[in-house]
C-alpha cells in the first residue's frame, strides 16, 4: 500500500480556534477533519513527567504524526519508544534531539546497527537467543548498548494482552541476563502488562515478577523499563485515577531489592488520545443507518478499545441557515455508522446514540481521538483523512 505524500504545514500554520464549534462553522469540512488540543497534550505530559518516577517514554506507534510528537516534546517528553528504524527516522527527523529507544524485541536484519550508528540508540531489547545473538552480531561491541530482556506479563486487567507474541519465563530471562552480562553490554529488564490496562496491580505484579528474576540471574541489572498499556479515558471504560498507578508502581519499586536501577515508562494512548478530537460529516442517513466520510480504513481502528453508548455520545451539531452550529433536534437513539468504503466490513463496531433528528450534512464529533487514528489510517478506496486544524482553549 502507498500511503499518499503530502506536504505537512508547520504546527503554528494550521487554522486555530477558540472551540470546536467555531472550527465547524468557519471550515464546513466535507472531509474528515482532525482537531488539536494543545493543552490536552500538555497535561497528559505534565501528569507522567510529575507522576512516574523516572524517564517517560512517549510510544511512537500509538501517534507518530509530526504535530503530536512536536507537541508533546513542547510539553517536555524528551525520550521515545520507537518500534522499528521507520519509527527512529520519522522522530528524528521532526526532533532531531531526541532520544530514540529501539524497544522491539525482534528487529529486521540490520535496523540495529543502523539505529546505533545513524541516530546513536543505544537501548535494545530481545526476548530470545537467537535475537540476542543477532544484535550481539550487528553491534560488535556490546558495551556500547544496554539491553532488555522482556519477560511475559500475562497478569490480566488489560483489553489486549501483549505476552502471547513476545516475552519469556523468569528462566530464560535470567539465562538471556547472564548472557547480556558477559557480552559486555548492561543489563536491563522490561515487560508489558497489556494494552488499555485498568489494574494498577498488574504492573506492581510485574515489577515483583521482575524482582525475582533479577535474584534469579544473579545479575544487576541497571535499568528496569515497565513498559506501556496506561489506559485512556474512553466512554464506558473509565480507567483508576493515575495517581493509583504511580502510587503502586512507586511502592513495588520501593520493594525490589536494589534501589538503584533507572526506571522507565512507555505511555502511549495516555499521552496522544485526549489530545484530538475527530470531526466526521454525515453523507447520507438511510433509517437507523449514518454513512460517514470516515470508517476503520480510516481513523476509527482504535474503535475496539472506544464505545460510546448512551452514557457518553458523540457530539453530533448541525448548521442552521445561518451556519450557526446547534445540536440538531429529537431524542437520542441508535445508529449503525458506516464508513465511505465499498466494504460492508467498514462500519463501526458498536451503535451510536445521536438525536434522531440527524440528517445528511450534520456532524458528528468525537472526541478522544489521538491514539491509533493516523498511525492506523489507510488510502483503502481513495480516501485518506489528512485535515487539520487548531483548538485552543
Amino acid at each position: 500500500m502507498t500511503v499518499p505524500t503530502t506536504t505537512i504545514a508547520p504546527l503554528a500554520s494550521l487554522p486555530r480556534f477558540t472551540a470546536i464549534t467555531k472550527a465547524i462553522e468557519a471550515l464546513k469540512p466535507s472531509e474528515p477533519l482532525y482537531l488539536l488540543h494543545p493543552e490536552k497534550f500538555t497535561a497528559a505530559a505534565k501528569q507522567f513527567l510529575e507522576g512516574y518516577p523516572g524517564d517517560v517514554l512517549y510510544a511512537a506507534k500509538s501517534n507518530p504524526h509530526p504535530y503530536a510528537l512536536e507537541l508533546l516534546w513542547n510539553a517536555g517528553v524528551h525520550h521515545f519508544d520507537t518500534a522499528s528504524l521507520g519509527e527512529i527516522e520519522g522522530v528524528k527527523a521532526v526532533l532531531p534531539e531526541a532520544i530514540c529507544h529501539f524497544m522491539a524485541p525482534v528487529r529486521l536484519p540490520g535496523q540495529a546497527r543502523a539505529a546505533l550508528e545513524k541516530h546513536g540508540v543505544t537501548d535494545f531489547v530481545v526476548d530470545s537467543d537467537a535475537e540476542l545473538d543477532k544484535l550481539l552480531a550487528e553491534i560488535g561491541d556490546a558495551k556500547k548498548i544496554r539491553i532488555f530482556v522482556r519477560l511475559v506479563a500475562s497478569l490480566g486487567g488489560a483489553l489486549l494482552e501483549m505476552s502471547s507474541k513476545y516475552g519469556c519465563a523468569p528462566e530464560e530471562a535470567a539465562w538471556l541476563l547472564q548472557r547480556v552480562q558477559a557480552s559486555g553490554a548492561q543489563p536491563c529488564l522490561t515487560f508489558h502488562v497489556g494494552s488499555q490496562c485498568l489494574s494498577p496491580f498488574s504492573y506492581a505484579q510485574a515489577i515483583e515478577i521482575a524482582n525475582r528474576t533479577v535474584t534469579l540471574a544473579g545479575v544487576a541489572i541497571v535499568a528496569l523499563d515497565i513498559g506501556g498499556g496506561f489506559p485512556a479515558a474512553y466512554s464506558g471504560q473509565e480507567p483508576p485515577p493515575y495517581h493509583w498507578y504511580f502510587d503502586m508502581i512507586k511502592e513495588a519499586f520501593a520493594n525490589m531489592d536494589a534501589q538503584d536501577v533507572a526506571k522507565m515508562c512507555e505511555p502511549g494512548r495516555a499521552l496522544c488520545a485526549p489530545g484530538m478530537s475527530l470531526v466526521t460529516q454525515v453523507v447520507l442517513r438511510r433509517g437507523d443507518r449514518l454513512y460517514l466520510n470516515d470508517g476503520i480504513y480510516g481513523s476509527f481502528d482504535e474503535q475496539r478499545f472506544a464505545s460510546f453508548d448512551e452514557d457518553y455520545p458523540p457530539s453530533a451539531l448541525t448548521l442552521d441557515a445561518k451556519g450557526k452550529a446547534r445540536t440538531p433536534t429529537g431524542e437520542l437513539r441508535p445508529f449503525r455508522a458506516f464508513g465511505p468504503t465499498c466494504d460492508s466490513a467498514d462500519k463501526l463496531p458498536r451503535p451510536l446514540m445521536l438525536p434522531d433528528g440527524l440528517s445528511g450534512g450534520d456532524y458528528i464529533v468525537f472526541g478522544a481521538m489521538g491514539a491509533y487514528t493516523v498511525s492506523s489510517r489507510s488510502n483503502f478506496n481513495g480516501y485518506y483523512p489528512d485535515n487539520w486544524a487548531v483548538v485552543v482553549a
